[in-house]
């Protein structure tokens, strides 16, 4: 650590300081006080500085106010910084922090210097500018000084010649990047249908299926040495473990200490070639190793792959700002929302219950924002990702969000692929098993549903086919946002070209042309799927957890918040009423057949 306070002109006062009454002083004077010294003249600084000891006093008699008044602080004198520049590199094996204390618009005198003053003062009068050219004793003369001309210094002077020799070493005048970075043969989906197939049946959640194929592809020759698994701390939580084993923590000292798990087959292991980062509790730490492997294909030509995986609640929402400056500097990777939805992780509470997550993504340019249901779905998100953004080179960020519930994944149907990355495809169709309520034909109703609610979307197709005769076609949605931003630029591109024929959206593709209504349900806020409103026919009726969470049942949690199929039942029917296709009677007798409370709470006002 390296402090440079003081500027030359202190040297002789400390060297004379035998008694140290002066850092003595130096000490007990706090910052806001040294601020008040840098706006007051010297006479302010000789009474209330040094003014308090005889001995400090006698100390400066020889100073007059003009000089006490120039005494600098060391961040601003060059040889001083020059010396603590040269310290730092010559120290090897430990890092160095050099501080220097400085002043506030140091060098504008009477307008800016030590002053607390608006942002917006851009502009300096002549009076300001003389005295500014006077105290950097720069050549420009006072004819010229009000029009504020660009000193340059000559061709051949010292300056010039070092500025061009520091550029010269340093590869040029401007930073750079690479426009071409290595790229990757990365695994498609030939390569993982077994993967896919052998999930079908089996009652696992979305984020053992996400880590097991992180573990899968961590042992692909094309690609696992590449991959960087992030995690803040809940390795166990997303079920990691069994990641120790095979690709072990990463500590630079290997493993000081005997794991008090040591004894199962999965211990904690660490090594000082392990793969996995194990950050500890810092969402912030890990973000920011997550920036480094990220841009790692431009910085070193190393495309890494981060893998970044933590509770969805603790990501945009407590370090947005981090993911912000990832997609500024193009980073590329992976950041897995774990145990995400307002109603999927049940029994803790508000901390970390995750409703909003994707509300957030919609703002980040290069994120690519997914709420898959299945296993299937996460697989084929994954895959084209790395395809993308380390076999294309694209600039993406890819949000998944993963949930903890575990039911049994279905099989994937044929041709699904580019509806689950473009954000919608057709999952099923329900057809009416009753009579329809009232008698005549009924609308079709299309269910939009993501994540883990998309299963009460399809619970709540079976409750309107069989007890009141409505068929429907669920619609499974892997993404809002890629919906949305493909939505937009087919009408920004169609307001541009009026005389080219016109792009038409994915979404408006498949549900432009559909008859009937349109419900949508998720796990997240209701502005997540709202967002979609201006291409659906008609509107698009929306379910969501807004409001706060609750320490309760999964169960308990959907009906505080009306997205289990029930809900999902009624509104439809609500909406079915509100066209004339069923009375009104119809949507009251569901309301009390299917148990819900009319006058229950409302969960956003909760």
């Amino acid at each position: 650590m390296i402090k440079v306070i003081w500027g030359d002109e202190w040297d002789p006062l400390l060297a004379r300081d035998e008694k140290g009454l002066l850092v003595k002083r130096m000490n007990e004077v706090v910052d806001g006080q040294y601020q008040k010294y840098v706006v007051m003249p010297g006479g302010y600084i000789r009474e209330h500085f040094f003014g308090g000891h005889p001995e400090l006093r006698d100390m400066v008699t020889h100073l007059s106010d003009e000089k006490l008044k120039k005494l600098r602080r060391g961040g601003h004198d060059p040889e001083k910084v020059y010396a603590a520049y040269a310290a730092a590199m010559k120290c090897h094996g430990k890092p160095t922090v050099i501080i220097a204390k400085t002043i506030k618009g140091y060098g504008l005198g009477e307008v800016g210097e030590g002053r607390n003053v608006t942002h917006q003062q851009k502009k300096l009068n002549e009076d300001e500018l003389r005295a500014f050219r006077s105290r950097f004793g720069i050549p420009i003369s006072d004819d010229e000084v009000a029009k504020a001309p660009f000193y340059r210094p000559a061709e051949n002077s010292e300056e010039i010649r070092y500025l061009r020799e520091r550029r010269a070493a340093l590869g040029g005048y401007v930073p750079s990047r690479p426009v071409e970075s290595a790229r990757l043969e990365t695994p498609g989906l030939a390569d993982y249908v077994g993967f896919i197939e052998k999930s079908a049946g089996r009652e696992v959640s979305t984020t053992t299926g996400a880590v097991t194929l992180m573990a899968s592809l961590l042992k692909d020759k094309r690609v696992g040495k590449y991959i960087v698994p992030i995690v803040p701390d809940e390795s166990r939580t997303f079920g990691m473990d069994p990641l120790f084993k095979q690709c072990g923590i990463y500590a630079h000292t290997g493993q000081l200490y005997e794991p008090v798990d040591s004894d199962q087959l999965l211990y904690y292991r660490e090594a000082k070639d392990g793969q996995i980062l194990e950050e500890g509790i810092t969402e912030a730490g890990s973000m920011s190793s997550f920036i480094a492997a990220g841009t790692a294909y431009a910085s070193h030509g190393v495309p890494m792959i981060p893998m970044f995986i933590y509770y969805s609640m603790f990501g945009f929402q407590r370090i947005g700002d981090l993911i912000w400056a990832a997609c500024d500097c193009r980073a590329r990777g992976f950041l897995l929302g774990g145990t995400a939805g307002r109603t999927t992780l049940n029994g803790e509470g508000l901390q970390h219950q995750d409703g909003h997550s994707h509300l957030f993504a919609m703002a980040y340019p290069t994120v690519k924002a997914y709420d898959p249901a299945f296993v299937y779905e996460t697989t084929v998100i994954m895959l084209d990702g790395m395809r993308r953004m380390y076999a294309l080179g694209e600039d993406w960020i890819y949000y998944i969000t993963l949930y903890n519930e575990n039911y049994e994944m279905p099989q994937m149907p044929a041709g699904c692929e580019e509806g689950i990355l473009k954000g919608l495809y057709r999952l099923k169709d329900v057809e009416a098993v009753s009579p329809p309520v009232g008698g005549g034909a009924l609308p079709r109703v299309h269910l939009l549903g993501s994540g883990t609610i998309l299963r009460e979307v399809v619970r709540a197709a079976d409750i309107l086919a069989q007890r009141f005769g409505v068929s429907s076609t669920i619609w499974s949605v892997t993404s809002w946002k890629e919906l949305r931003r493909d939505a937009q630029e087919c009408r920004r591109w169609n307001m541009f070209h009026p005389e080219a024929a016109p792009r038409t959206s994915h979404l408006e593709r498949h549900l432009g042309s559909q008859d009937g209504l349109f419900v949508a349900a998720s796990d997240h806020v209701r502005a997540v799927p709202e967002q979609l409103d201006p291409w659906i026919p008609g509107g698009l009726f929306v379910l969501g957890t807004d409001g706060f969470g609750r320490s309760e049942t999964r169960g308990v949690l959907r009906r505080h918040f009306e997205v289990d199929a029930e809900c999902v039942a009624v509104a439809t029917l609500s909406r079915l009423a509100a066209r004339g296709a069923v009375g009104s009677h119809v949507v009251a007798e569901a309301i009390r057949t299917l148990g819900v409370d009319p006058d229950k709470i409302d969960p956003a006002s909760a």
